[in-house]
Formats: structure tokens, sequence, C-alpha cells
């Protein structure tokens, strides 16, 4: 079999053991995206529809569907009357700006933790390590607590400051610097007169451009999908971000499932269109520090 896989023949059984993988990838990969069209089908419909139907309407129309009791009025209502726009800007802001700030202030940890000499590192290295098996609930208490004693309650700065320097950023930056960075590099641009800012911006960070862009948009869509602490600290409904004004559209007495679904809908796309249009630079940044070459 090795013989013949190395001369560039292709056996029946390597054949069916292909389409066998390919076959459950296929099944998989619907049984995943049918939630998301029933989710896609139900915020077109109206609310004496949602429950009438499976996916979309049934009617005289083409495919048996009728077409006519689809409409945005759902996502109509959503912006024009309960705000969802001013959310989705709240969202857009908190994500953009925790983002950027946890990936340059990892960057910044992990570059001093992976290549400079200081009395305590390893220690310091192994607090990092700590911190990462603390479960995150375990911290709602204590943070909420520092956060009222700074006066930054209802603040935009009590969610973006708590997440500034993340345990796992400062780690995933100091292993890829380890491996990505080669000392002989840095001495370089020592010998050469450059100053520490200079070779971290220009020499360091080039090299880990991966490694930037895939936790850029893991702080990204972590702090766009994040729903406990904007709930704990913000108490002005127009600072709520897009997670927490979707959880508002919920009636005391009935619930508008279409609405609701057309909000998630409108939560989902943004972050699944980055997502879609940057997953190679995301996967080569997840894997840019796990070989060391």
């Amino acid at each position: 079999m090795s013989a013949e896989r190395s001369s560039g023949v292709v056996t029946p059984a390597h054949r069916i053991a292909l389409a066998v993988v390919y076959s459950l990838l296929i099944f998989f990969s619907i049984l995943t995206l049918i939630p998301f069209a029933w989710m896609v089908c139900a915020a077109f419909k109206s609310g004496d529809d949602f429950f009438g139907s499976l996916f979309l309407p049934t009617g005289d129309g083409f495919l048996g569907i009728a077409w006519g009791r689809l409409s945005f009025d759902n996502f109509v209502r959503l912006f024009s009357q309960l705000g969802v726009g001013n959310a989705m800007l709240n969202s857009a802001f908190l994500s953009s700006v925790s983002a950027l700030t946890a990936t340059i202030c990892s960057a910044m940890g992990g570059y001093a933790l992976a290549k400079f000499r200081f009395p305590g590192r390893d220690g310091m290295v192994d607090l990092v390590l700590w911190v990462l098996v603390i479960p995150g609930p375990l911290l709602l208490a204590p943070g909420y607590q520092l956060i009222y004693q700074l006066g930054l309650l209802d603040t935009y700065a009590g969610l973006i400051l708590p997440g500034i320097a993340p345990a796992f950023g400062i780690f995933l930056f100091r292993q890829a610097m380890v491996n990505a960075v080669p000392d002989a590099l840095l001495e370089s641009a020592r010998i050469d007169g450059a100053g520490e800012v200079r070779i971290f911006v220009e020499v360091v960070l080039p090299l880990v451009r991966p490694m930037l862009g895939a936790f850029l948009m893991i702080t990204f869509l972590a702090t766009w999908n994040n729903f406990i602490m904007p709930q704990i600290i913000l108490q002005s409904p127009e600072m709520f971000p897009l997670s927490v004004a979707i959880n508002q559209l919920r009636g005391l007495y009935g619930q508008d499932y279409g609405m609701i679904m057309a909000g998630t809908l409108v939560s989902i796309a943004p972050v699944l269109l980055l997502f879609l249009l940057l997953q190679k630079e995301f996967i080569a940044g997840l894997t840019a520090g796990a070989v060391k070459g």
C-alpha cells in the first residue's frame, strides 16, 4: 500500500476511504449548519408563522414556499424602534479597543518574559500559568469590588481595563517569541544602535504577525460575545453592547421569537464574516508556535 501511494497510484481501497471520510465531513457540516439555517429562516417570519412551519412557511409559491409572507419587519423594528444600531456601535467600540490594547500589552509581556533576563522571571512565568487555571467566574466578585472601589462602574473603562493584559495572551506570545524570534537577531539590532522600543516594533512584531492576527481575532470575538461582565458593570441602557441589548428583547409576558432570531442574526453576522475573511491568518497564528523552527 505504501509503495503504491509513493508511486502516485490511487488504489480502490484508498478511494473508498476518501469517500467515507468526505461523506462523514459533509454529513456533520450539514448537521452543524441546520440550527443556523433555522435561525435565518425564523428571522424573516412573522409571529404567526414562527411555530407554523419548521423552516420557511409553506404555500403555493416556488418550491412550495409562501415567499410573500417573508418580510424584513423584524429587522426594521430592531433598528428603528429598539436602538440595536447604537448597541452594535457600542460592541464595535468595546471589541476593537479591547482587542487592540490586549494584543499590544500581551505582546509586550510575552516579549519581556521570553527575551529578557531579570530576577524573578521564572516566578512570573509560573504565576501566569497559575492564573490560567483559575476559573473565570471565581474572579467576578473580587473584580466587581475592585471596579467599584476605583469608581469605574457604568463606564467602558471598567470593562476594558480588567482584560488589558490577559494571562492567556501573555503566555501565548511568550511561546511564540521563544520559537520565532532568534536571540542573535535581537543582539544584531542592539549592536546597530536600535533601542528596545524600535526593536520591538520593527523586528519582533513582524516576526509574530500571524500570532498578532490570531490573538486580535480571539480577543475581538470574546469581547463581542461577552454577556456577563457588561451586565455587571454597566447600568445605563444606552451603553449596553449588542449581546445585552438582544437579551433585553425578551418580554415579560410574551416573546417575539422572530425579532429575537433577527437580533441574534445581526449579532453573529459581523463576527462570522470577519472569521470567514481571516480564517487562514487565524489558523496560521494558532499554529505559529506549535513547531520550533
